[in-house]
């Protein structure tokens, strides 16, 4: 497994199951961490940084070779969807659980992925094919005049990598050489590739997903489609299959656009094609994500698949189980509804900045059509070094409405302390009344989590004022208390209050509480 946290102990139960021995890899950083307890060895790459450690390509394929590995998962994140990697990987005799890197390279850049989907006739969202002349000031003028072609506004787009790295999004012409020079400087220093192109914002519009599974044998199928449109500064924050208000019909014609594009660039093994959802129904086709997502329980959930079982046997050159041809054959009429929101260490008060720390309290939910995916304890630290995502809650239900009840009550038992997390961020979600109908963008979180500029601030002084009247008024009670004597406070009670209610207000208070 090379990488870390909850999507390594998830390979590494996959492999158990299978009878497999399991090798993890870790950090200095994370040298107790619970994949590392749960693999059968592990191996040692350097301190915690990553450049000195996860992203060592050459040090994660001696670590396979070390421990007698026959194969390589690269779960998500890191190297995942480098073809560098795969092809280290492939070189030093080793089975790449994922994607072939000729497949790598040809769908992880996305300006050759818009180029294959139009040859195959599946229309891509309105941009460029080609990258934009960065360094070329005598070409300023055909660039402008091929972005008000596009329309304004428009986003510039880094051609490797993803995440959000490297776009701008640009309302004039005026600003668009700027946006370019400096949206392709960052895609140089987080993807060693500066090239960028144009793409139209649409908007509003929803952020649609089918997941795919390839063979050796080039037949493709989609196992169906998850809506993630609440997204972050481009990260999903909540995942759903399937998507809500699609008809059977629309389903069927969504993943059969999938299917053609991930056909034709040759995948093998799984990955998911990324799809926008424009206002009046079209649905332009984005990129190729060729590597299991962070989302995939979900389709578990609602297919009965184990898509990294999958993706083993597809490594071992099997064709299609008859398990996953069955799943494929029922996606666009899925049976039940699963919903997954991402647990990270970030402040939701404060812009959804990083909150790493030590782990205090930690208590997940349980009951019926609950899974938790974690590598968290009572007790771990929270590392600065890496992705902030603790844990994955999904539920599954029989049909959407019961899925929202049912994570509601899933977030209500969740109990984390020590650190700052985006719990009190998915329990709203969970009660708003727009989520529950389905009116969902990708432009949710701005319009109901942070407001305009005026509400945040409105907000911000709402709270202090709030807070110095909650100070105020404990002196009081404290002081009338004192002259009274003791006062005995039942177990479960709030002494100011009447109990669990007023308990999780005063919760769900002090969790918005800018830090």
């Amino acid at each position: 497994m090379a990488n870390r946290g909850e999507i390594a102990v998830r390979i590494i139960r996959a492999c158990h199951e299978l009878g497999m021995a399991a090798v993890a890899v870790y950090s200095d950083a994370d040298a107790a961490a619970a994949h590392v307890r749960l693999a059968d060895r592990a191996v040692r790459l350097g301190p915690a940084s990553p450049t000195k450690s996860y992203l060592r390509i050459d040090a994660v394929v001696q670590a396979a070779l070390d421990a007698g590995a026959q194969a390589v998962h690269p779960g998500y994140g890191f190297l995942a969807e480098r073809a560098a990697f795969a092809r280290a990987v492939e070189a030093a005799g080793l089975v790449f659980v994922g994607p072939p890197s000729d497949a790598i390279d040809a769908l992880g850049d996305k300006l050759h992925a818009r180029r294959t989907a139009k040859a195959v006739g599946v229309e891509a969202v309105p941009g460029t094919l080609e990258p934009a002349p960065v360094d070329r000031p005598d070409q300023v003028g055909s660039i402008v005049a091929e972005a008000q072609r596009i329309g304004f506004p428009l986003l510039v787009k880094a051609a490797a990598g993803g995440g959000g790295r490297g776009m701008r999004r640009v309302t004039t012409a005026a600003g668009l050489p700027a946006a370019i020079v400096s949206g392709s400087r960052e895609a140089t220093s987080a993807f060693g590739d500066g090239s960028v192109y144009l793409e139209r914002e649409i908007r509003p519009a929803r952020h649609i997903e089918v997941q795919l599974l390839g063979d050796a044998t080039g037949r493709v199928v989609a196992l169906g489609e998850r809506d993630c449109s609440l997204q972050r500064r481009h990260q999903k924050l909540v995942e759903e299959a399937p998507a809500p208000g699609l008809t059977a019909e629309a389903r069927r014609h969504l993943h059969e656009l999938a299917v053609r594009v991930a056909t034709a660039a040759g995948l093998r093994n799984a990955a998911t094609a990324e799809f926008l959802l424009a206002p009046d129904g079209a649905f332009y086709f984005l990129e190729v994500n060729t590597r299991l997502q962070v989302e995939h329980g979900v389709t578990e959930l609602v297919s009965g698949l184990d898509i990294v079982r999958e993706q083993f046997f597809l490594a071992a050159g099997q064709p299609l189980s008859e398990a996953a041809l069955a799943a494929a054959a029922r996606a666009a009429e899925p049976a039940g509804h699963a919903i997954e929101v991402r647990l990270s260490a970030e402040d939701p008060a404060r812009d959804f900045a990083p909150a790493p720390g030590r782990v205090l309290r930690w208590v997940m939910p349980a009951g019926p059509g609950i899974r938790v995916d974690t590598a968290i304890e009572a007790g771990d630290r929270v590392p600065a070094e890496y992705d902030n995502l603790i844990a994955k809650v999904m539920v599954h239900a029989g049909d959407r409405d019961a899925a929202i009840d049912r994570l509601r009550r899933a977030l209500d038992e969740t109990e984390v302390a020590g650190i700052q997390t985006t719990l009190p961020f998915h329990r709203q979600v969970a009660r708003d009344p727009s989520f529950r109908a389905g009116e969902l963008s990708t432009g949710w979180v701005a319009e109901h989590w942070d407001g305009p500029a005026s509400f945040v601030e409105a907000a911000k002084t709402a709270q202090l004022a709030a807070g110095l009247d909650a100070v105020q008024a404990a002196v009081r009670s404290g002081i009338a208390a004192a002259a009274a004597g003791p006062v005995a406070v039942s177990q479960g009670t709030h002494p100011t209050g009447n109990g669990r209610w007023h308990r999780s207000g005063l919760e769900s208070a002090a969790d918005r509480w800018p830090r």
